[in-house]
């Protein structure tokens, strides 16, 4: 619970992102927390971004600035704004955004604290300019897990002491188990068949082309996989589904708004990624919803998925030991189960949304200089 004592924070979010994942889904979760918990929270974006109209949904106030791409506009729009709109705090998120906002901030006399909230484990470039933007024109770093703040620390040679790993909290009110034989009947999907569940944006670096490369070797017509989501690799996967004649065998609903019938319809859920990964969502929510989970030790999944204990960690970009694990887990019902209720008690212990939101709040007065 907020302390009522301390003041109200004004809170700032950018994000220059058009796309929808985990990192959007994300802002608009802390945001709402923060709000609900007496801070005055915006997010500023480009008007043809998804989360501009996602944020409005929620009743999160929002602004349109020229920050999609880098340029003079974005840094006028965003001067002109944080001079109008006095702020204690600003987060950014993705790279175009967070480089205008070091740049408007220069432009003010006092120009509030940055905090750069890092999602991904992407390189990050190691130059002179990069360096400024993380050490000098932001405050703070936090991270979406252990494993992303210390590969700022080896590779970019940040300080460590400006760094701070805060995942991303799900509601576990929402996430819970369900019946998924019921699910699946509810949502018009094969009741009686296993049913294999990915729940991600359809780019090339979450596996799926593995993922159905993996159910075409199996040769079962007995499984059934979900892929729910969209985004720039449907084509390709589609495509790719007709070659390999999975068409019977796979469902694609495109984005979901809430998923979590989807999650509860599934017997197993895999997520092969191989590149670019903080700590997916969606693997918080499977296992939350008592779904035993299969992934790849990408970024900071190895925080959450620990093999064998809470589900399967197999290397990326390796069909045949995604296709050996998924049988494994197909053929070993105990195995199954054991990993199911690992991963439901982790997630129950580790994964509120009240832990993210108060370390948040934490490191958002720390840098302000209020008390904690």
């Amino acid at each position: 619970m907020p302390d009522t004592h301390l003041p109200p924070l004004r809170i700032l979010h950018t994000e220059s992102s058009l796309g929808w994942g985990g990192q959007e889904i994300r802002i608009l979760t802390e945001a709402s927390a923060m709000q609900q918990r007496g801070q005055q929270v915006a997010l500023l974006c480009p008007a043809n971004a998804r989360i501009f109209a996602a944020a409005q949904a929620r009743n999160l106030p929002a602004e349109a600035v020229r920050i999609g791409r880098k340029g003079l506009p974005g840094v006028l729009d965003m001067a002109r704004w944080l001079r109008n709109h006095p702020v204690d705090v600003i987060v950014t998120h993705s790279s175009t955004d967070s480089w205008l906002t070091a740049l408007a901030c220069r432009l003010l006399w006092q120009p509030p604290p940055v905090i750069r909230l890092r999602h991904i484990s992407a390189p990050v470039p190691r130059n002179l300019a990069t360096r400024w933007l993380y050490t000098q024109s932001c405050r703070h770093i936090v991270t979406t897990g252990e494993a992303l703040r210390q590969q700022l620390i080896r590779d970019n040679r940040f300080p460590a002491d400006r760094i701070t790993s805060i995942p991303t909290g799900i509601d576990l009110q929402r996430f819970v188990p369900g019946r998924p034989a019921q699910a699946r009947q509810q949502l018009g999907l094969p009741p009686d068949r296993f049913t294999i569940g990915i729940v991600a944006t359809l780019r090339s670096w979450k596996g799926h082309a593995h993922l159905l490369a993996a159910m075409a070797a199996l040769q079962r017509p007995d499984l059934h996989l979900l892929i729910v989501g969209d985004g720039p690799q449907r084509a390709n996967l589609t495509q790719q589904i007709q070659d390999l004649h999975l068409t019977d065998q796979v469902t694609l609903p495109g984005n979901q708004d809430n998923v979590v019938p989807w999650l509860q319809a599934c017997d197993l859920f895999a997520l092969p990624s191989y590149a670019n990964e903080g700590v997916p969502q969606s693997l918080m929510q499977a296992m939350a919803c008592g779904v035993p989970v299969l992934s790849t030790p990408v970024g900071s999944i190895a925080e959450i998925v620990q093999h064998q204990t809470t589900g399967l960690l197999v290397p990326p970009q390796d069909p045949v030991a995604l296709t050996g694990a998924l049988r494994m887990l197909l053929e070993d019902t105990p195995l199954r189960h054991t990993l199911r209720n690992n991963a439901l008690l982790f997630a129950q212990q580790h994964f509120s949304l009240e832990r993210m939101v108060e370390r948040m709040e934490g490191v958002m007065r720390q840098v302000i200089g209020l008390p904690r």
